[in-house]
């Protein structure tokens, strides 16, 4: 698939995230762990939700099946790296080490909407936990970024959980007035659209993340 054809950067994630509606969700799809040497994986046969956001970011940026594994080692491992301990297991690192590569940009927040919660995160084995600060925007309070928000846009979900930072994401899709999200979901087994409205209706989180591809 040429997705350099399709003009910008929103566009060619648009077309390629539609593209892969109704694939099918895949539990643990790469390989690796603490005591396993790490695989690099590139399938376009099923995701779970952060492989799909993967998948869709390198394809979008890739003119060439070469150019595609190049980007996705940068997007997954930090500095492109690919080993167990340099692959991004949080989201909050994913974000960070996205952001510092400028393969993403955090959307400016409101003060009066922000959201801090302290985290310390150990729910993989094998990794050191880790304190952090996770800064999200409320529930009730997402309906003032909702104007800003744009075709492409990955909005991740915060975790209530004290030792978990991120729980799912998904990536924006704007269609008119409605506000939809293209997500691998485990609990419907495939690739899915849905209102983002809807999902946040039915999850229960801290509050949400939103990044822009750049």
């Amino acid at each position: 698939m040429k997705t350099k054809s399709h003009g910008s950067a929103a566009n060619r994630i648009e077309v390629l995230s539609r593209h892969f509606l109704g694939n099918p969700y895949k539990t643990n799809p790469l390989i690796g762990s603490s005591d396993t040497p790490e695989v690099f994986t590139a399938s376009l046969d099923g995701f779970d939700c952060v492989t799909y956001i993967e998948t869709i970011l390198a394809l979008a940026r890739a003119s060439t099946a070469d150019e595609f594994s190049k980007w996705l080692r940068k997007i997954r491992y930090e500095q492109g790296c690919v080993a167990w301990v340099r692959r991004n297991h949080y989201m909050t690192a994913w974000i960070r080490n996205n952001v510092k590569e400028g393969l993403v940009r955090r959307l400016p927040v409101p003060a009066k909407a922000a959201l801090s919660r302290s985290r310390v995160l150990n729910v993989v084995p094998g990794l050191r936990p880790e304190r952090i600060r996770v800064k999200c925007i409320p529930k009730p309070s997402i309906q003032r970024i909702e104007p800003s928000l744009q075709t492409g846009d990955l909005i991740f979900f915060a975790s209530t959980r004290k030792n978990l930072d991120i729980f799912h994401g998904g990536i924006i899709v704007r269609d008119g007035r409605r506000l939809l999200m293209r997500h691998a979901s485990r609990s419907r087994g495939f690739v899915v659209e849905q209102g983002v409205h809807e999902f946040l209706k039915a999850n229960r989180m801290a509050g949400v993340i939103v990044v822009r591809p750049t």
